[in-house]
């Protein structure tokens, strides 16, 4: 057997049930994913349901709610709000770290202990921002459909809501530090993976009730959600690999040659975060108006705001387009740092062809990087928006909500988890070797 090739399926499945480290690690996340679904059918209480039902069957932002709290806020369950606060949390922190020189700071130079601290601050802003969320749907969608309303109502639901966000929030951490893969875009893959059963079987209602036209329609729609996942995969596995010479040197009395080998750099750096935060950051509007509710002049232009961005219209598409670009080349600044690349280089005695050493490499890779997000951030977006494009033009309206949207994070969390399982399965290898 090769030691460092890929590991084959067979093995894959052979480690997953032998290799008592890897078995565990992953009977915690089926668990705490399991426990998270648990709660989202655990009622908030005081709330008439079948008048809720039918309120809010013709809300559109609903069902694009749904997708990301796997039907919490349609069921009414107290993890409605699911992982979305510290979606949002992530992303004001990120932005925060870029602009505030004492986070950067915290984030670059002080080692384990300030991304520790960044991470507490992101949990505070998390449970900040659990609160807004928790009182603008309760005020502007759960009040409604009170059974008894007032103030003791609203007090109880929102701290129902923010607790289980707050836990919510814990067991993503908890699935990233002993589980598998990241916990956050695990807990929004199951919750996207929890509502295609129901999608599926509108999709088949719609089609036995339409004839054959509605047939074609949805084989059309099923075809081109297909092509975009081939897509999709090759840009998740797409690398631009820009050769690097290693110089010779001497140790002692031996003299090592030349070496050839690669840096690779991956086509889309974020992988699935630039979709997941654009998403959110297009879901705030929808909080904000329930919030404020409409009155005042804050109130208004907030909920024309979230009425130009419902999922469907142009100004939505464009936005999102604007929103996975910059979240592409924002998270790529974050990930690859093209002046530590150089740096690196530099001190292990290696050099790019044809370039010097020093900030002339590290213009180049700024350059390379530079082009490859903004392909990767173009694909992404034609990704995105295709599939919104081809259900309007056919008419099939029962995947709205999942969409492309939906579809990048399965395939982009889905291949990030099998990653990292194979990362343990090699490691199970090394450690066969050590032991013999």
């Amino acid at each position: 057997m090769v030691r460092d090739k890929t590991p084959t399926a067979q093995e894959t499945f052979l480690q997953m049930a032998q290799a008592a480290g890897l078995r565990g690690r992953l009977l915690v996340t089926i668990g705490l994913l399991v426990l998270v679904r648990l709660g989202i059918f655990i009622p908030v209480p005081g709330i008439d349901r079948a008048k809720f039902a039918a309120g809010i069957q013709n809300l559109p932002v609903l069902g694009f709610l749904d997708i990301f709290t796997g039907g919490g806020i349609s069921a009414l369950g107290i993890f409605a709000l699911g992982i979305l606060p510290f979606i949002n949390a992530s992303i004001i922190m990120q932005l925060l770290t870029a602009a505030i020189p004492a986070l950067e700071d915290l984030q670059k130079n002080e080692g384990e202990a300030g991304r520790r601290k960044i991470s507490q601050i992101t949990r505070y802003v998390a449970l900040g921002w659990a609160v807004i969320q928790s009182a603008g749907i309760t005020l502007g969608l759960l009040r409604p459909y009170a059974t008894t309303p007032g103030v003791w109502f609203t007090v109880e639901t929102v701290l129902a809501l923010t607790a289980g966000s707050m836990f919510v929030m814990w067991v993503s951490e908890l699935i990233t530090e002993r589980g598998i893969g990241n916990g956050a875009s695990l807990l929004i893959f199951v919750n996207i993976v929890a509502v295609l059963p129901r999608t599926l079987g509108n999709t088949i209602e719609f089609a036995q009730q339409g004839g054959r036209e509605a047939v074609a329609q949805v084989v059309i729609l099923l075809l081109v959600f297909l092509v975009m996942i081939v897509g999709i995969v090759f840009v998740q596995e797409g690398t631009r690999r820009i050769p690097i010479i290693s110089a010779r040197r001497q140790v002692g009395r031996r003299l090592y040659r030349e070496r050839t080998s690669y840096l690779p750099l991956r086509l889309n750096q974020g992988g699935v975060m630039p979709i997941i935060f654009a998403s959110a950051v297009l879901i705030l509007p929808s909080s904000l108006a329930g919030f404020f509710g409409g009155e005042g002049t804050v109130g208004r232009v907030v909920n024309q705001i979230a009425i130009a961005l419902q999922p469907g219209r142009w100004l939505y598409v464009v936005a999102y387009l604007l929103l996975i670009l910059f979240f592409s080349y924002f998270y790529a600044s974050l990930i690859v740092n093209p002046v530590d690349m150089s740096q690196n280089l530099k001190k292990m005695g290696a050099s790019i062809p044809g370039i010097r050493p020093g900030k002339a490499t590290s213009t180049y890779l700024e350059n390379v990087l530079n082009r490859l997000t903004f392909l990767g951030a173009i694909f992404l977006g034609i990704v995105a928006t295709v599939p919104t494009l081809v259900e309007g033009a056919t008419g099939v309206t029962t995947f709205r909500g999942l969409g492309a949207t939906s579809l990048l994070i399965l395939v982009g969390v889905a291949i990030d988890t099998a990653k990292q399982i194979q990362t343990y399965v090699i490691s199970q290898r090394y450690e066969g070797m050590v032991k013999q």
